[in-house]
């Protein structure tokens, strides 16, 4: 995909496949179209009680699109348990320009001025496709995925792509669902107008109580 563009990025989310590299150092990209697509369902959002009680305590200061590259730099990097990643530097470099245009955004997790955690995704009408996330600190990206998603509802978002689902995913309530039922969720969700504000959220009134 040598002439890979920011648009031709675009016109691929919409119409459900997505670019991915082998590896970090690999400079190819691959589109990826998978028979079954992870969702995270924004009205069965679940947060596990743990989690709650660090969410009140607030231990993070959230921050929005104000370290996008950082952001993919930090998700592209590997660490335990993950020793390489899928994003190499021509999807870094992509998606800035896509943030730069409006698409792409970030939400970040931050504790005494350093960035501790977050995840990018892009949004385009009322479907976000969350791309990555990354952690150097305790529940630093499980937070920074709380708001993400008082943020898609608060914006009136009705679709959040996971790609694919993890175990770190299931437990706030992501499951598979066939490529024919995603396109028409996609379909659906890509012809009307949604808001990503970067604005604070109150998480627990978007959410709601636990499910």
């Amino acid at each position: 995909m040598d002439t890979l563009t920011p648009d031709i990025l675009l016109q691929g989310y919409a119409m459900g496949i997505f670019p991915m590299a082998e590896s970090s150092h690999d400079p190819n990209l691959h589109w990826i179209d998978p028979k079954r697509r992870g969702i995270l369902p924004l009205d069965g959002f679940h947060i596990p009680r743990s989690l709650r009680k660090t969410l009140r305590r607030a231990p993070y200061d959230i921050r929005v699109d104000t370290a996008f590259t950082q952001v993919m730099e930090l998700c592209a990097q590997s660490i335990d348990g993950r020793p390489e990643t899928w994003i190499n530097d021509r999807i870094i470099d992509l998606f800035s320009q896509l943030h730069a245009r409006g698409y792409a955004h970030s939400v970040e997790s931050w504790q005494d001025g350093c960035l501790v955690g977050g995840l990018y995704g892009l949004a385009l009408g009322q479907a976000f496709f969350g791309e990555s996330m990354f952690s150097r600190a305790t529940d630093a990206s499980k937070v920074a995925l709380v708001d993400l998603v008082a943020r898609l509802k608060v914006g009136g978002f009705t679709l959040l792509d996971t790609q694919f689902v993890t175990e770190h995913l299931m437990q706030f309530g992501a499951h598979e669902i066939p490529r024919r039922d995603y396109l028409k969720r996609l379909q659906s969700a890509i012809r009307h107008p949604a808001r990503f504000s970067t604005e604070a959220v109150d998480w627990e009134a978007a959410v709601g109580p636990s499910t």
